[in-house]
C-alpha cells in the first residue's frame, strides 16, 4: 500500500466519516444512478490528488462513500480506460485506497456487447473468467515478487454464487460467461470478433480485467457483470457507437441495481 492511498484514505475519512468500508463498486457506462442511490457523500475526483480524472461521457467522475442497503461502500463513479491515455494501471491508486479504507471485496460493472445469441442487448452477463485479449497488464513494472498474481479463481465462486442467488430471488436472469478486454477506443472489427469466439469469448468490452487483475493483486475478493449494450460486430445489423452504448445501457442498469441491492440486503 502506497503512502499516497494512506494519505487519500485519510482525507477521505475526514469528509466522510471514519467506519471502514465494506465493498467497492465501480460503475460502468450509463450506471452512474447507482451512486445517487448511496445515503452518503460524494467526493469529485478532482479532491484527490492522484485519482484518475476519466474523461468519457456517461461517467460521473466522483468518489461516494456511505450506505446503501444498510451496507457501507465505496462507488466509483468513473474509471478511467486504457485507450484514455494508455495506462492500464491508472486505477491503481483508487483500488489502493479502497483497501485503505477496510474493503476486502470489490463489484465491477461494464458495458459490453455480446458473441452469444441468448444474451441480447438488455441483458445481464456475470463474469465467470476473463480474457486478457489486449494482451497488456497493469502490473508491468512493479518491482516486487507480488506481480506474480495467480488468477485461478480471479472471479470470486462465492461472490458470484451469492449474486446468481440474488439474481433468482429479485427475478432477472443472470447467465455466466467469460468476457474479453478489447483495448479500444475502436470497436472491434468482425473479423477479431470471430477470433474471440472462437477463443471462448462470450462477451467483450473495454474495461474491467485491469481491475480485477489490480484487486487481486491488493487481496480483494472480485465478481464482475457486464450490462449487454450490443451484439460484437458482425453479429447483427445494429450500428455500434458510443452514443448507441449510452442509450442502451440504462436497461440492463435497472436490472442490475435490483440484484446489488438483494445482494447488499443480505451482506448485513
Amino acid at each position: 500500500m502506497s503512502k499516497n492511498a494512506d494519505d487519500l484514505a485519510q482525507l477521505i475519512r475526514a469528509r466522510a466519516g471514519d467506519a471502514p468500508v465494506r465493498l467497492g463498486l465501480i460503475l460502468g457506462s450509463g450506471l452512474g444512478h447507482l451512486a445517487g442511490a448511496v445515503d452518503g457523500v460524494a467526493i469529485p475526483y478532482a479532491d484527490l490528488p492522484g485519482f484518475p480524472h476519466a474523461s468519457v461521457s456517461g461517467h460521473n467522475p466522483n468518489l461516494v462513500i456511505g450506505t446503501l442497503e444498510g451496507v457501507r461502500v465505496a462507488v466509483f463513479g468513473a474509471r478511467e480506460h486504457y485507450y484514455e491515455k494508455g495506462n492500464p494501471a491508472a486505477m491503481r491508486l483508487p483500488l489502493e485506497v479502497l483497501r485503505a479504507l477496510g474493503a476486502y471485496s470489490l463489484i465491477v460493472t461494464n458495458a459490453a456487447g455480446s458473441l452469444r445469441p441468448d444474451i441480447r442487448p438488455g441483458d445481464l452477463m456475470m463474469l465467470s473468467d476473463h480474457i486478457n485479449f489486449s494482451g497488456l497488464n497493469p502490473l508491468i513494472g512493479e518491482p516486487t515478487d507480488a506481480r506474480f498474481v495467480p488468477m485461478g479463481d480471479a472471479h470470486d465462486p462465492a461472490i458470484r454464487t451469492a449474486l446468481a442467488a440474488s439474481a433468482s430471488a429479485v427475478g432477472v436472469a443472470l447467465p455466466q460467461g467469460v468476457y474479453a478486454w478489447y483495448s479500444g477506443p475502436s470497436f472491434e472489427t468482425p473479423a477479431e470478433i470471430r477470433a474471440i469466439r472462437t477463443l471462448g469469448g462470450d462477451a467483450v468490452g473495454m474495461s474491467t480485467v485491469p481491475e480485477v487483475i489490480l484487486a487481486r493483486f491488493l487481496g480483494l475478493s472480485v465478481a464482475a457483470i457486464s450490462t449487454i449494450t450490443n451484439m460484437a460486430a458482425g453479429l447483427s445489423d445494429e450500428k455500434i457507437s458510443h452514443e448507441h452504448t449510452k442509450a442502451m445501457a440504462p436497461l440492463g442498469a435497472a436490472k442490475l441495481e435490483r440484484v446489488l441491492r438483494h445482494y447488499l440486503s443480505n451482506l448485513r
